[in-house]
């Protein structure tokens, strides 16, 4: 099998690139999910100490989002805002998930990435250098290069969590 980062003919093809690195990665993430059940989808690991992979497919939907939204040069909508969000939650912690079926991440996370790709079709290579905001307690700024490629690591660093809440899982219930 061949792998390579092609972006879709009507992307300039650094913006192909940068969008075929996202959407690789969420393959994965929907590969590295797949068949889970409810109760692992909703299992936070080791004494209930940890994010679980509801909570953190929600956060990479809504940063992917917000980010989606950035690059358009808009704000985030509220109706989006509270159908993804928040960020966080009082507590400085990711909200908590529960009862959400993979199915729905699954078309939710689609749409997103739909959004992202009709946005990168409107770009070229140069507006990559475009400075935008991003940041939820401190304002920072970004490239828009920089908020594609963060799109795709952002998604990998979670996908060692699930992978890590996958195994406590399995040990957990062999052991029942």
């Amino acid at each position: 099998m061949l792998y390579d980062l092609q972006g879709e003919g009507n992307m300039s093809p650094v913006v192909g690139m940068l969008y075929a690195a996202v959407k690789e990665n969420n393959q994965r993430l929907i590969f590295i999910v797949d068949g889970m059940l409810q109760d692992e989808l909703d299992y936070r690991g080791l004494q209930n100490k940890f994010n679980s992979t509801a909570q953190l497919i929600q956060h990479l939907m809504y940063v992917d989002l917000n980010w989606v939204y950035r690059i358009k040069g808009q704000s985030l909508p509220d109706c989006l805002k509270e159908q993804y969000g928040p960020m966080i939650d009082s507590n400085n912690r990711l909200p908590m998930v529960k009862e959400k079926s993979l199915n729905t991440f699954k078309s939710e996370y689609k749409d997103v990435l739909s959004k992202l790709k009709d946005s990168c079709t409107q770009l070229t290579d140069a507006d990559l250098d475009k400075v935008v905001t991003f940041g939820h307690e401190n304002e920072k700024l970004a490239t828009i290069r920089w908020g594609l490629w963060h799109m795709a690591d952002h998604c990998r660093y979670h996908q060692a969590h699930i992978n890590q809440l996958r195994r406590w899982y399995n040990i957990e219930k062999s052991f029942l």
